[in-house]
């Protein structure tokens, strides 16, 4: 097996599903043994946490954890956050957890590929890494949501698509 970025890492996962939080563990363990992996289950566990040590790499649910506000101190304190989330897969929560500071956004139906994802966003620039994320969920949303889904921040989106231009193929 290929040595991994992630080992020697520290990642703190954080969900309120405990079976997504075993899985994650379960997976990044498989791929990089020696990774450490810290949970939590809450709010106010997850902040002491991202209050009194540093990361390598933080995986936030939303829903139920306030996950935003979480994306909000671990950004603060320079630490690289991914967004994993199923009930808020739209284009509203993209669009925030991108003004919060994430470095990625994941659906959770994409779980059993997290090393993978985690190990592209600790190898990749900013523009590397939400190119490639961006191609991907572009077309997810335009097939959910139709093609007109940016149109509610038209200048937003048309920023961002010029900040990872060279790294995202337009889909029409």
């Amino acid at each position: 097996m290929k040595e991994s970025v992630l080992n020697e890492m520290t990642v703190l996962a954080v969900d309120d599903e405990v079976d997504v939080l075993d899985t994650i563990e379960e997976l990044l363990s498989l791929h990089a043994p020696q990774c450490t992996i810290e949970k939590a289950t809450t709010f106010d566990e997850a902040s002491r946490k991202l209050s009194t040590k540093v990361y390598d790499v933080v995986i936030l649910d939303i829903m139920g954890v306030q996950g935003f506000d979480l994306l909000r101190i671990a950004s603060g304190r320079d630490m690289p956050t991914v967004i994993l989330t199923a009930h808020e897969l739209n284009p509203e929560a993209l669009k925030k957890s991108i003004e919060l500071g994430a470095r990625a956004y994941y659906p959770k139906y994409k779980l059993p590929d997290i090393a993978s994802y985690l190990e592209s966003i600790l190898k990749n620039d900013y523009k590397h890494g939400w190119g490639n994320i961006f191609q991907e969920l572009r077309g997810f949303f335009d097939t959910r949501f139709g093609n007109q889904w940016m149109d509610s921040d038209k200048t937003f989106w048309s920023n961002f698509e010029e900040k990872i231009a060279v790294h995202t193929k337009k889909l029409i």
